[in-house]
């Protein structure tokens, strides 16, 4: 009969003693500490927080439009320069305009 049988048939069980207590215990931390990098990444690729390292600038409103089609049709009617519409221009598009010639 087979009243020593243990575990795979050679007298070993990976279970057995402490070790084998300390593997287990080990292992459920690792899986636990996947799960929550896992989800760390998760909510900071949702939320657009990742380290992409791009610098964009946020889009234009749209009152920037708006107001860059008002100077369009000042210049065309003839109420503004070309100097003053650039100036406008640069002002809406967050520059700073040019230093005066001296």
């Amino acid at each position: 009969m087979m009243g020593g049988y243990r575990g795979l048939g050679y007298g070993y069980d990976m279970m057995d003693g402490a070790w084998g207590g300390l593997l287990t215990l080990l292992f459920g931390l690792l899986v636990i500490a996947g799960i929550v990098l896992l989800v760390l990444w998760a909510v900071r690729a949702s939320s657009g927080q990742g380290s992409t390292g791009s610098a964009t600038p946020p889009p234009a409103s749209p009152g920037h439009d708006e107001a860059l089609a008002i100077a369009r049709k000042r210049l065309a009617s003839g109420e503004i320069t070309c100097e003053q519409y650039e100036e406008i221009a640069r002002t809406l598009a967050g520059e700073s305009p040019p230093p005066p010639a001296s």
